[in-house]
């Protein structure tokens, strides 16, 4: 086999990283993961992932872990409400989608990512992730690479496979090329006990999901585990709104009076998140990697996941892109179609630049639709022609 004797190092420990680990091990690979959280009990941000049959279910189930995925998805979850700036409904799918349709290819069940994250660490080998690994460089070996953490630490690896993100570190050893901004910016936020502390949008929301949608604005939300809610008011801005807004991100009045003023029409409904939410809210400017990248394959490294092809989320593609990445980097590393690691690197690189492009665009394109000014209408028309079969 060619990974033989040799040591694997997994930069980063989320879907991706973690998912790769589990199908490496399934073949016998030495793999070790360096994750920069404390532990294993740190909070994982983020809203719940919709995984798709074609890609994150298909890496859940060659990895063994679907009935564990069954056991603990969130039934309901994918349920979605469209809705007008002061709530009405236009659009429901929760009293025709079932809550189980696993097999279907418009069925996208949600999962809590942290308990994602449990699934597939409960799945490894004791010892796999070495926690509180903060990696900060590399130097190229004779024969690896010499990885340098925060803490001081110093590891040997014969492959490295960076799974580290958006803001990768490990992405510019393999190219220089940089994500573009795409003109939208989504100010995030958490309400917890969400029953109590936002009741009439909990009962809106029915566990499911919301987009609510008015000229060149939205507001998108999911139901979480443990009764909490994750939201997204977003819109077009410049790249530099977040530091440039004079805004106090830990000030719910602030923020309030900021929704007030620009979300111009919308209801008074909407105040409850703001009001409730978790302090501080997160402003996250939205960067896709330019589609038509290219970089010249290396023997020993390569990545997978955002550091390789972030995108908007408005396609839903992102951890199923990393997922995918894990599994068909895998198979390439472990199968007999490939003589070396370099050209199996070479081959699941050209690959995945391909169908990460195909995602990329549709994720560009779905975001102009949902911030455009006819967004609510479109958005309607579009849902109500996909309806899932009962």
């Amino acid at each position: 086999m060619k990974l033989q004797g040799k040591k694997i190092a997994v930069i980063g420990g989320g879907p991706g990283g973690l998912t790769l680990a589990r199908l490496l091990q399934i073949k016998g690979a030495d793999v070790t993961v360096y994750e920069r959280d404390l532990d294993k009990n740190a909070r994982v941000q983020g809203s719940p992932l919709d995984l798709h049959d074609e890609s994150g279910l298909a890496a859940i189930t060659k990895a063994g872990l679907l009935n564990d995925f069954k056991d603990n998805f969130m039934v309901g979850a994918d349920r979605m409400k469209i809705v007008d700036p002061v709530t009405a409904v236009l659009y429901s799918d929760h009293d025709t989608k079932p809550g189980e349709n696993f097999g279907h290819e418009h069925f996208r069940p949600e999962i809590d990512r942290g308990v994602l994250r449990k699934i597939l660490l409960d799945s490894l080998q004791p010892g796999t992730v070495v926690w509180n690994s903060h990696f900060i460089s590399m130097d190229k070996q004779t024969d690896g690479w010499q990885l340098h953490f925060k803490d001081g630490t110093i590891a040997f690896a014969d492959i490295v496979i960076g799974a580290d993100g958006a803001n990768s570190k490990i992405r510019p050893y393999i190219t220089g090329i940089k994500p573009f901004y795409s003109g939208i910016t989504m100010l995030e936020g958490n309400v917890y006990d969400a029953k109590n502390a936002v009741p009439n949008i909990a009962a809106l929301l029915n566990g499911g999901k919301i987009m609510a949608f008015g000229i060149e604005k939205d507001i998108l939300m999911g139901q979480k585990a443990n009764g909490e809610i994750g939201f997204y008011a977003s819109f077009r801005a410049d790249e530099h709104w977040a530091e440039n807004c004079g805004l106090n991100f830990s000030d719910r009045k602030q923020l309030l009076e900021w929704f007030k003023t620009v979300y111009t029409g919308w209801g008074s409904a909407w105040y409850e998140l703001f009001e409730n939410a978790a302090i501080p809210f997160i402003p996250r400017p939205i960067y896709c990697m330019p589609p038509d990248q290219e970089w010249a394959a290396l023997p020993d490294l390569t990545m997978i996941g955002d550091a390789a092809h972030v995108m908007p989320p408005f396609a839903g593609e992102g951890v199923n892109m990393a997922m995918l990445d894990a599994l068909e980097l895998s198979e390439c590393l472990t199968s007999d179609q490939y003589a070396t690691v370099h050209e199996a690197i070479a081959g699941y690189e050209i690959n995945m630049r391909k169908r990460a492009a195909i995602a990329a665009k549709e994720s560009l394109e779905n975001g102009e639709r949902m911030h455009s000014v006819n967004a609510l209408t479109e958005m309607v028309q579009f849902f109500s022609s996909h309806k899932m079969p009962e």
